[in-house]
């Protein structure tokens, strides 16, 4: 499965057969790929603050929201603590992702069940990765036994205090959700 074939279902489960949305979303989503991100599955959903369906894409690495070729809203799989679904009849099935960063939800997402279980699978699979090869930036330098353990701690939270501020510049995060993770952080 490709990136095209991925957003072609998603777009025809939304109802969306628009050539040049489709064309829009795949090179939004090409553009943005990380090194060694593969997909892996894709249904048709809606944000909140949207009228319109977009697509969700579940990756090897994250999850994304694209719609109408719009930078995509991503999620890291590595913060993903959980996903469930509910009902409503306003709503249809309701799929609230739960991460790190923040709480996500989407509205009248198709197989929403099934979606769910791929992302908590997903989730788990990408932190059992960088667990067994944690990523240490090569200029950093190695902490020593001379080093206090403070000193590794306060590298480590200035690393996290840097992503959450990445993820704010994105747009992945708004400034609340930011201010929030920052004072989790931060005790």
């Amino acid at each position: 499965m490709d990136w095209s074939d991925l957003i072609d279902t998603a777009f025809k489960v939304a109802g969306n057969s628009s050539q040049a949305n489709q064309a829009a979303a795949v090179r939004t989503v090409e553009a943005a790929v990380i090194d060694g991100e593969k997909p892996v599955a894709s249904t048709a959903g809606r944000h909140p603050d949207h009228f319109r369906k977009g697509v969700l894409v579940l990756t090897t690495h994250r999850m994304l929201f694209l719609k109408d070729g719009k930078l995509p809203v991503p999620v890291p799989l590595t913060a993903v603590t959980d996903a469930t679904v509910t009902r409503t009849k306003l709503t249809g099935d309701v799929l609230t992702v739960v991460a790190l960063t923040g709480s996500h939800r989407f509205e009248d997402v198709a197989k929403a069940d099934v979606f769910a279980e791929r992302i908590r699978e997903a989730a788990r699979l990408a932190r059992l990765a960088r667990s067994a090869s944690p990523q240490v930036p090569a200029a950093a330098p190695a902490p020593s036994d001379a080093a206090p353990a403070e000193f590794s701690a306060g590298e480590q939270l200035l690393g996290q205090l840097e992503r959450l501020a990445a993820l704010r510049a994105s747009g992945a995060l708004t400034e609340e959700e930011f201010s929030r993770a920052k004072q989790r952080l931060l005790g």
